[in-house]
């Protein structure tokens, strides 16, 4: 019999750390584990996860050896920064000629805020000259004096230091040789700026003390374990990479809690275009999913911009123990307090028995608040909040068996005397409630659909965490959208830990980028996430260009092992997969054909014709691509297909590409072109310049066989 394969997921939280085992072959969860994170321990939350570890393992029979994935989130990382509980860095500068003054002062960061009243220490020392070998001895007398000031950690940052980083090596060199961590402005981004690029280098220095020593005793106590699997490490961009880059790069590791959310909704729901709403008790985390990918922006430390790339999330104060605020006998607002910080059990998970004699009453969740958020006294002693749960499942929003689902006698107890205290009925009173967290809401998602210019026609909206069903079925429902509720959505993000791809992203600032700088950065991430732990066969690499901001990037992506799962088991047929396409258009079956194949891939065109009065509107040609699983990988309103061999790419792309760009007078408007073949997929989405998509192309023929059919999508 062979050994089932296990990947472990762990999600280390501010209160709890949560653990999974997933099957490898199927994605069914075999274990799931819950404990007090270990924020107090002398080992810190290395202990803690050594202990979910050895839980895991021990009562569900799981042998170490069969766990071939081991990974955690940490909100190690952004606790540092909210709480102050970094080092000091020591910053050392380079420049010269007449850049120089603008460099001594882009390169001194000063102290940075990183919250109210909690600064980031700093020390700089600039050094006017071209080489750091003809400053050696200066420098080193600055390296001790940083070492006198107690400073654990050093910045090395140059004018132009990613045109060539020799400089930058030389003083980490030297900060290595007196004991002292370091880090360049060239490892954690290669774009200009340096204000910038020296201040997220600053903050990155910061964390590398404390998460070195977390890193070390979580790797090595893994180890002892028997697991035999390099464990990752969760990053802000719902990949996962390495130890040894964690080391390197903490600063990736900032924010990777949503993130893990969001990778949950990628890879265990397949959401391909949509909004993701992970919502617990006190917040709601949402963001974007596009064509399969996830939405990335810089992220911002105590206001102050910086060159880490990590998930475009929205955190809103509504969820499902948000409290109800009351003034003048009229509800007024829902949130941003809960029942958590009030210090009160939800009306809606209370026993019926234990509601006795309820009254309003109005009460201050925190000392400086005011007295006008409701909750329920009982004449037994027992004190409930009024929540936006306990709303929508009097208005019947919440699905029947989610994990959100009240005990509604309870909940009708409590809601009635509230009713009965406004003067209305419980239905208007929860309606009520939901009208307006539905609004706020409401109002980040159509933010977002225009930001990020979603397809209506394609969007879904996906709920996760414990109070998912409490807000995603009314507000699609207020919106017009399709929905669903995440499987196992309490523990998405420890999910998508477990489920999440090794991730790289390089970014140069590049001025009208050709085939030569598209092939370097191409070769550097596929350097670079291979070192980070990907398997070089699972490797896709997905080239941006960005022509306002004149960068250029890659994003690399793989999986840590070779996966064991028996594709051919999950195969659907045609007609299971025809459906599939035609459910997600929303058309009957009829109106679905299968217009290309290649590999695992199965590409439909639907035909939709809108009708208003009986009178012929418009004629729809929406497209879907999905693997052989039944998972819709990309869906657009138009696209068109062919199917060739290696032979013909690069002359069919260009066809394509000339038969269907839009031209007016402002210039030519190119349709976006992906590339299937075998397992892999090409997003050339990404490029809006015809040589630049041949170039790609040219560069991934090299990984296709000459016989191999290859799948090629212009689409709109």
């Amino acid at each position: 019999m062979t050994a089932r394969k296990v990947r472990i997921g762990i999600d280390v939280g501010g209160t709890f750390t949560d653990a999974v085992a997933i099957d490898d072959a199927s994605y069914e969860i075999i274990a799931r584990e819950k404990i007090l994170t270990t924020h107090d321990s002398a080992e810190g939350i290395a202990k803690g996860i050594v202990d979910i570890i050895s839980r895991l393992l021990g009562a569900n029979d799981i042998p170490p050896q069969d766990v071939v994935f081991i990974a955690h989130g940490t909100t190690q990382a952004t606790n540092a920064l909210l709480e102050g509980d970094v080092a000091a860095a020591g910053i050392i500068a380079m420049g010269s000629g007449i850049e120089s003054f603008k460099a001594k002062s882009d390169t001194n960061t000063g102290d940075i805020e990183l919250a109210k009243g909690k600064y980031l220490r700093t020390v700089h020392r600039y050094f006017e000259t071209d080489s750091a070998e003809a400053k050696k001895e200066e420098i080193k007398a600055a390296l001790d004096e940083f070492k006198g000031k107690k400073i654990e950690v050093v910045v090395a940052s140059e004018a132009f230091g990613v045109d060539d980083a020799q400089n930058e090596r030389k003083i980490m060199q030297m900060a290595a040789e007196k004991g002292l961590y370091s880090t360049g402005g060239h490892e954690v981004s290669q774009l200009y700026g340096l204000k910038v690029r020296t201040r997220t280098a600053v903050i990155n220095a910061s964390l590398i003390p404390k998460m070195m020593k977390t890193a070390d005793m979580t790797e090595s106590c893994v180890k002892r374990s028997g697991i035999g699997s390099d464990l990752m490490i969760m990053r802000c961009d719902g990949g996962v990479m390495s130890v040894e880059e964690v080391r390197k790069r903490p600063i990736l590791t900032m924010l990777s809690g949503l993130a893990a959310g969001v990778a949950g909704a990628l890879m265990y729901e397949h959401l391909s275009d949509g909004i993701f709403f992970e919502a617990g008790g006190t917040s709601t985390d949402i963001s974007v999913i596009k064509n399969g990918r996830v939405m990335i922006k810089y992220a911002q430390v105590g206001g102050h911009k910086t060159y880490l790339n990590s998930l475009d999330v929205r955190t809103l104060g509504i969820a499902g123990g948000s409290m109800i605020k009351v003034e003048n006998g009229r509800i007024t607002d829902v949130g941003p307090r809960s029942a958590h910080i009030a210090g009160k059990r939800y009306e809606a998970f209370a026993k019926a028995c234990e509601i006795i004699e309820p009254a309003v009453r109005l009460i201050a969740p925190k000392e400086n608040d005011e007295a006008n958020f409701a909750v329920i006294e009982c004449s037994n002693g027992k004190s409930f909040s009024l929540t936006l749960a306990g709303a929508a499942n009097i208005i019947g929003a919440v699905p029947a068996g989610d994990y959100a689902e009240a005990d509604m006698q309870a909940a009708r107890k409590a809601w009635e005397a509230f009713a009965e205290y406004l003067g209305i009925s419980a239905e208007e009173a929860a309606g009520r409630v939901m009208e307006i967290a539905a609004g706020k809401v409401r109002a980040i998602v159509e933010e977002l659909i225009k930001e990020y210019e979603l397809n209506a026609n394609l969007i879904s909206l996906v709920g996760g965490g414990g109070s998912g069903g409490v807000l995603v079925p009314y507000l699609a429902g207020r919106m017009g959208y399709k929905w669903s509720i995440a499987k196992d959505a309490p523990y998405i993000s420890t999910i998508g830990v477990a489920l999440a791809m090794v991730r790289e992203m390089v970014e140069r600032t590049v001025l009208n980028p050709g085939e030569a700088d598209i092939a370097a950065i191409r070769r550097e991430a596929f350097d670079r996430v291979v070192k980070s732990g990907a398997g070089a066969d699972t490797v896709e690499i997905t080239i941006e260009i960005d022509r306002r901001a004149n960068i250029l990037r890659a994003v690399a992506t793989g999986a840590a092992e070779l996966r064991t799962r028996d594709l051919s088991r999950k195969s659907l047929d045609e007609n299971s997969l025809k459906k599939i396409a035609a459910d997600s258009m929303n058309i009957e079956e009829t109106g679905v054909s299968l217009i290309a194949c290649a590999g695992k891939w199965r590409i439909f065109r639907g035909i939709k014709v809108e009708t208003k009065f009986f009178i012929f509107k418009k004629k729809h040609t929406p497209l879907r691509v999905i693997d052989r699983e039944g998972i819709v990988r990309l869906q657009k309103s138009w696209g068109e297909a062919s199917v060739v061999k290696k032979s013909g790419l690069l002359d069919e792309l260009a066809s394509l590409i000339e038969l269907n760009t839009d031209y007016s007078d402002a210039g030519g408007r190119m349709p976006l072109i992906y590339i299937y073949y075998g397992e892999k997929q090409l997003d050339l989405s990404g490029l809006a310049e015809k040589p630049q998509i041949i170039s790609v192309a040219k560069m991934e023929m090299e990984r296709i066989g000459d016989d191999e059919d290859i799948a090629v999508v212009a689409a709109k």
